[in-house]
């Protein structure tokens, strides 16, 4: 008699409001219901094992190439792949420039903290380090994701940027070739791409439309995130920094190498955004065109936006001035700097040693 009643005292109490809210709320994104997943929570979790380790091929069953999908189609897991626009995620990770989810499967700890603490901790990037899969959804791929941090309690991300903070912010195994991006793109800095909000100069003669310095009308764009330059090098891949065939993870190519020809291919990334013709013409920096073909009279080569521009941001300069110390050398005095004169104006000085010519320092 006792078991009776507490077998219909239990099942009352999970028929209350309450609880009944919180067993919806574990599976509320994309992955929720049979829209897509015929079977909804058995399509990933077989068995009586509940918890996934190697969580990678679970997702790439759907997630992957063609005959992965069909193989799930055919057993009753998954509606027509074509509902729902999958594209193949594991050519992506195949790529030369990946995040290594097919290299470092298992090491994910559900109750790991990120940025990580401690330099001994092994870094590493799989499925649920970036997607929660019983939340997110195409509209907010980044929902059930913490680490934001708002005083002394870590909140859900909304942003982008928040999430590859995780990693590329304040970790305290960065490698040595890494750095803090969270420090380079702060609103505070001299000058930065635009991915926490909108750039420090009001006026970029050489932004192609939409794009805009300050956002006057609707459709423009002042403001960019990550994957606006780090992602699939196939226009028609899926969202996402996965994997690239170009160097960084980037979405087109960009030379950083010194003395290489210049060509709308060999900038392509800087020239989605601003205009080859108004780089070249000199419009925002009168040396502008002799720095990036060189000067064949005096046999100087040509030379990467690398070579002057941090494309992340630049803490202490305008215009995103940081000197690649590979290519520009101190001068004489032992200066390797830039100095601006007023605000969105044509005019500075640069102090420094490039390709032999000093700098003590050049005015323009």
């Amino acid at each position: 008699m006792k078991i009776l009643l507490y077998s219909v005292t239990l099942t009352l109490l999970l028929m209350t409001p309450a609880v009944a809210v919180q067993q919806q709320s574990i599976l509320t994104g994309a992955h929720g219901g049979e829209r897509y997943l015929l079977k909804s929570c058995r399509a990933c979790h077989r068995g009586m094992k509940m918890a996934i380790r190697n969580e990678e091929k679970t997702c790439l069953n759907c997630h992957g190439n063609d005959g992965k999908r069909s193989s799930m189609v055919v057993a009753g897991y998954l509606r027509d792949s074509r509902s729902a626009q999958l594209k193949d995620i594991q050519v992506e990770l195949k790529k030369p420039y990946n995040h290594p989810v097919l290299t470092t499967s298992g090491v994910h700890n559900r109750r790991e903290v990120l940025p990580e603490s401690q330099v001994s901790f092994m870094r590493h990037a799989e499925c649920v380090d970036c997607h929660d899969p019983h939340k997110v959804s195409r509209e907010q791929p980044y929902s059930g994701l913490q680490g934001k941090r708002v005083g002394n309690f870590m909140t859900e991300l909304t942003q982008e940027y928040e999430l590859c903070y995780k990693c590329h912010g304040r970790s305290a195994n960065l490698p040595a070739t890494s750095s803090d991006k969270q420090l380079e793109f702060r609103l505070t800095n001299k000058s930065y791409h635009p991915v926490e909000g909108e750039g420090a100069s009001a006026f970029v003669i050489s932004l192609k439309k939409p794009y805009v310095a300050r956002k006057l009308r609707p459709g423009d764009i002042s403001v960019i995130s990550c994957s606006d330059c780090h992602g699939s090098d196939n226009e028609n891949g899926p969202r996402g920094p996965h994997g690239s065939n170009y160097r960084g993870l980037l979405i087109d190519n960009y030379d950083i190498v010194d003395r290489r020809p210049e060509s709308s291919y060999a900038y392509a990334l800087c020239y989605r955004c601003h205009e080859r013709s108004s780089i070249l013409g000199n419009e925002s920096f009168p040396f502008h065109s002799m720095h990036i073909l060189g000067n064949r009279g005096r046999d100087l080569p040509g030379t990467s936006c690398f070579t002057c521009h941090d494309a992340h941001g630049s803490p202490g300069t305008q215009y995103l001035i940081r000197f690649n110390p590979d290519v520009v050398a101190a001068n004489l005095d032992g200066k390797r700097e830039y100095k601006a004169q007023g605000i969105a104006t044509r005019h500075g000085s640069c102090a420094l040693n490039c390709h032999g010519v000093e700098h003590e320092p050049k005015i323009y």
